[in-house]
Order: C-alpha cells, then structure tokens, then sequence
C-alpha cells in the first residue's frame, strides 16, 4: 500500500506512522525537517522534507500514492480559516493531480456545523475541498484532545482550570493517540469508498469540572474548573499579538459548542478506549514535575 501521512511527528501522526510500520507498510511522511523523526522510525520511511502549503512538496510526497492522511498544521496567517482554507486548498491540488484514491482527514467535532466555530470554520472549508476532488474521503470528526491540558500547565499547577463554557457543559474529550489508532485502521483498510465522517469522542462526554476532578485526583493536586468571560481571554489574547480573526478563531471554538450536538452519535464506533485519568496520571503528571 502505498500511504502518505502528515504531520508525522504530532501527537497523532507519530502514532499513526507507528502502526502503519508495525503493519508492514513503509508510508511515505511529509515534514518539514526530517531531523525531528526520530532515526528509528525515519530509516523505514520514505522521507519527503517540505510544508504542507508548498503545493510542489505535497505534489512530490503524493505522487504515486493510493492514500493521504491529511492534517491541517497550525497556522500563522491572520485569519486562522483562511489559513486552513489555505492548505486544504494546496491538498485538493495534490490529490487531484495525482489521482490520490482516498483522503483521510483530521478534522473536529464541529466541522459539521460548516460556521460558527472559529478555527474549526477553517477545517470545515478544508473537508469541502477535500470532497470536491472526488477522491474517496473519510473525515475524523474528534474530540477536544487531552494534550491541551499540556498547553497551560502554569494554570493546572496552580489549580485552575479555565474556560468560557459553562463548567458543567459536557463534550467529547480524546486522547491523540487513540486518533492514531482510529487513522490507522481505517488507512490500512484500503477497499473502502464515498464519502464518510467517523466521529472520535475518547470514552466519555466530560465538563470541565469533571475534568477538573479526574485530573486533580490523577496528578494529586486540587483543580477547579472556572469559567472567564470572553473579554477576558481576548484581551489577554491580543496582549499576545493575537489578530482580531485569531482571537476569534480561538473563542470561536468554545462558543459554537453551546447547544452542538455532534453529527456522529456517541457508540460503538465513536468511542475511543483511553480514559483521562489514565492519560494523565502517565502523561500529565510527569510534565507537571519537570
């Protein structure tokens, strides 16, 4: 098979070019310093060095394949949608100029809604160009990723958790690697065809307190969840040198969650094994101790 994966060295990709090695295939990996792959995995790739808005670098690292595991890295631009219109623009190409068969893409929970979602607004755009190639398409619909935990670890360390939802309001919580997991299979499963959405919800809807109570009892140290207002966050945002359209794209993707429901229902095939408890006792905790 012949498979190219993206964003290899991320929380997912890293795990799906895990398996896909441990499955016996050699995927070809686009990233842009090939230095980062650890020398392990690199000597059974077919290593591509370029970025993923290069429309030459993703023409090279698609020539010949059968299938794409597409993820929209973070972007710079000062409209983070059209910075995600942006790649998914140059993938299309990709993908149509050299007849990619299937295309699996990472996008979010919310992507379904096609706007009102900040940032996720960007990988709805993406999966609609995606699907305009004709190319066989799955989107990952995912889950709000345990590793943004890892984002703010001043904030978790002295006990707090922030957020502009209600602390009561419940979503999908995920851990990457069980993306990966989900990304590989349906990769490796090669005689699939359409169009399909595959929701990825990590075990359980959690809140923030919730959350607040797993985490606290898993790195043994209080939490509490706390919800701030919106211009509280742009404002500290903005001292960032964050645009006005990044600072929406960020608020943007808690406000759209009030009152979502998720096109993919929670059940068998959305729920994903990994618990938070878990993933922070053994991921969570160390970091919090360096």
């Amino acid at each position: 098979m012949s498979i190219v994966v993206t964003t290899p060295t991320g929380h997912v990709g890293s795990r799906v070019v895990q398996l896909l090695l441990q499955a016996g295939v050699r995927p070809t990996v686009l990233v842009r310093d090939a230095a980062r792959l650890e020398p392990g995995v690199r000597e059974h790739c077919t290593v591509v060095e370029g970025d993923q808005d290069d429309v030459e670098a993703v023409l090279r690292a698609t020539a010949r394949a059968e299938t794409l595991y597409w993820v929209n890295p973070p972007s710079l631009h000062d409209d983070p949608v059209a910075g995600h219109a942006r790649f998914g623009a140059v993938a299309a190409a990709a993908v149509a100029e050299n007849a990619v068969a299937r295309v699996v893409f990472q996008s979010s929970v919310g992507a379904e809604a096609r706007e009102g979602f900040g940032d996720i607004d960007g990988l709805a755009r993406t999966e609609e160009l995606l699907d305009a190639t004709g190319a066989h398409t799955t989107h990952l619909r995912c889950g709000y990723f345990f590793t943004n935990l890892l984002l703010d670890l001043e904030s978790v360390r002295a006990g707090v958790l922030s957020t502009t939802l209600p602390v009561d309001h419940r979503m999908p919580w995920v851990d990457p690697r069980d993306i990966g997991e989900v990304a590989a299979a349906r990769l490796l499963a090669g005689d699939w065809t359409g169009r399909h959405t595959q929701g990825v919800h990590g075990p359980e809807d959690l809140s923030f307190a919730e959350v607040a109570r797993i985490v606290g009892a898993a790195v043994g140290r209080p939490l509490t969840a706390q919800q701030v207002e919106e211009s509280e966050v742009a404002e500290a945002l903005r001292g960032l040198g964050f645009t006005d359209a990044q600072v929406e794209g960020v608020l943007g993707m808690s406000r759209g969650q009030r009152g979502f429901v998720p096109e993919n229902p929670r059940d068998a095939l959305t729920t994903t094994p990994t618990r938070l408890g878990a993933w922070a006792w053994s991921v969570l905790r160390p970091a919090l101790e360096q």
